[in-house]
């Protein structure tokens, strides 16, 4: 059962937008666009006070659904933000400067399906994120490919685009943001889910499309029949992990805590130490490429 945590942050009703570019502009300086998707746009930047090298997220105010309060300020921010300042406070990364490396969306994309021992490798370290945030009272909401950014020179994984978070609660959610194909059948047939078993759900997709190289479901009807066609070879035990996550009724889907200790999990760890700090364009290369 997840624990209820207090949080100070005052939820605020939809408001307008807000004039905060001359504060802003007094700070930093806007670079080039480096992407952009549904909520927004993120260009280069730099602090003034430092030279820092930083992300800038632009969004309009009328797309922000959820407002907060944070502690002692008067104006209220995007929900975003509040999450993030919330999970910064309790050691969270900070972020805030563009780095070296691509989303998994990308990454699969140049390179094919990941070896099973690099699959693991990073949904192990997205699970782990995973239950940092709900430790700290923050559900992601929008689990995929393309907000899991690898560090092609250390294989460290990060969580980003905290654009369909909220705050963690254990009864169910009506409304949901995220990416459709990485939804659940609940959410599909009733408009409704709870916090854990979506994330679950979510990752199983994110790790089929991690060992096959795509998502398992592109509509509807194949998300509601809930089985995973695999299209290459993939363990028994990966396997496994898949099809639980991918549980069509959320009671028989498993806890982060469970995924921890599936045996393909417990077996695969320790593999793939030899990776630790290389480069990976180089290490990738002598991989296999198929799942074992």
């Amino acid at each position: 059962m997840l624990e209820k945590r207090a949080t100070e942050l005052i939820l605020e009703d939809d408001v307008g937008g807000k004039n905060v570019k001359e504060p802003f502009c007094s700070q930093y300086r806007c670079g080039p666009l480096l992407g952009s998707g549904g909520f927004g746009s993120v260009f280069s930047g730099q602090r003034l006070s430092d030279g820092l090298q930083v992300a800038i997220k632009q969004i309009s105010s009328d797309r922000v659904q959820q407002w907060a309060r944070l502690p002692g300020e008067a104006a209220p921010v995007p929900m975003e933000i509040a999450l993030l300042q919330q999970l910064s406070e309790v050691g969270g990364h900070k972020g805030g400067g563009p780095h070296a490396g691509l989303d998994l969306f990308d990454f699969i994309t140049e390179r094919g399906a990941l070896p099973e021992r690099l699959a693991l490798r990073f949904f192990r370290q997205v699970v782990e994120a995973l239950r940092f945030l709900h430790a700290h009272g923050v559900v992601h909401r929008d689990i995929k490919d393309e907000n899991v950014v690898v560090d092609t020179r250390t294989l460290e994984v990060k969580l980003v685009d905290f654009g369909s978070g909220a705050l963690l609660k254990e009864t169910p959610y009506s409304e949901f943001e995220g990416t459709r194909v990485y939804s659940p059948p609940e959410w599909i047939l009733s408009q409704s889910y709870e916090a854990v078993s979506l994330t679950v759900w979510s990752l199983g997709v994110l790790l089929f499309d991690s060992v096959c190289g795509d998502i398992p479901f592109e509509r509807d009807q194949e998300i509601v029949r809930a089985t995973p066609i695999f299209t290459r070879r993939v363990s028994k035990e990966c396997q496994s992990l898949i099809r639980w996550c991918l549980s069509y009724r959320p009671e028989d889907r498993p806890t982060l805590e469970e995924i921890l200790s599936h045996p393909w999990m417990v077996e695969g760890e320790g593999e793939g130490e030899e990776e630790e700090g290389g480069d990976l364009q180089e290490d990738h290369s002598s991989l296999p490429k198929q799942s074992l």
